[in-house]
C-alpha cells in the first residue's frame, strides 16, 4: 500500500491554530481514498453491514475529535454516495472555518479522517467528508470553470491554466472534460501549486 509522510509546516500549523486547533504531529498516513468515479479505482471491497457500520462509526468518531479541536458542536449526517462511498456531511452553524480558503481546511480534515478511520477499522474504504453540502456546490462551480476553459481553449487554440487546486478538485475537472473531444487535460506543477491545464487537440 502506498504511503506518504506528511509534516505539518509552520505556516500550516499557524493557520490551524487560528482555526482553534492545537494539532502538532508528524503523521504517516495512507494516500487519501476518493470516490471510484474520480479515481477509476477497482470495485469496492464486499463488506458486511457490520463492517460498513464500523467504518462509518470510526469516521464519525474521528470527525467529532476534529470538531472538538475546533471548539465546534455540529451534527454529522451519514449517507451512501452514488458509487458506494461513505459520505459524512457536517451540519451546523458557522462552519465556514471547517472549509477554509478554496476548501483547503476541509481537504486536510478529509485526509486526517480517512487515515484515522483506516487505521482504526483496518479496512481501506472511500470516505468523503463534506460540510453543509459544500463539495456538491463546489463541483457545480468546477464544472462551470471547466466547460468555460474548454470553450476558450478550443475557440482560441490556446492552453488554459486553471488556478492551483487540491488533488480532489483536479480529478473532478479531469473527469468533467474527459469526454470532450475538443480538448485534453493534464496536471502540472507540485503541490500546493499543482494545477490543471486544458489543451486544445
Amino acid at each position: 500500500m502506498a504511503r506518504v509522510r506528511v509534516w505539518l509546516k509552520p505556516d500550516f500549523v499557524a493557520e490551524l491554530e487560528q482555526a482553534r486547533t492545537s494539532a502538532r504531529e508528524i503523521l504517516e498516513i495512507p494516500e487519501e481514498p476518493q470516490p471510484r468515479e474520480l479515481l477509476g479505482a477497482p470495485e469496492l471491497p464486499e463488506l458486511s453491514e457490520d463492517e460498513l457500520d464500523k467504518i462509518a462509526d470510526e469516521a464519525v468518531s474521528a470527525i467529532q475529535s476534529v470538531l472538538e479541536g475546533f471548539g465546534i458542536t455540529a451534527q454529522v449526517d451519514e449517507y451512501e454516495g452514488d458509487d458506494g462511498e461513505v459520505i459524512l456531511d457536517i451540519v451546523g452553524d458557522d462552519l465556514g472555518v471547517l472549509i477554509g480558503r478554496h476548501g483547503k481546511t476541509l481537504d486536510a480534515i478529509q485526509t486526517l479522517v480517512s487515515a484515522v478511520t483506516h487505521r482504526r477499522s483496518g479496512i481501506r474504504y472511500p470516505i468523503l467528508v463534506d460540510v453543509e453540502g459544500y463539495r456538491n456546490r463546489r463541483r457545480v462551480k468546477l464544472e462551470e470553470i471547466a466547460r468555460r476553459s474548454a470553450d476558450r481553449a478550443a475557440r482560441q487554440n490556446v492552453s488554459v491554466k486553471l488556478r492551483p487546486m487540491s488533488n480532489y478538485e483536479r480529478k473532478v475537472v479531469h473527469m468533467i472534460l474527459k469526454d470532450d473531444r475538443r480538448v485534453t487535460t493534464v496536471s502540472e506543477g507540485q503541490d500546493p501549486f499543482r494545477q490543471v491545464v486544458v489543451l486544445p487537440k
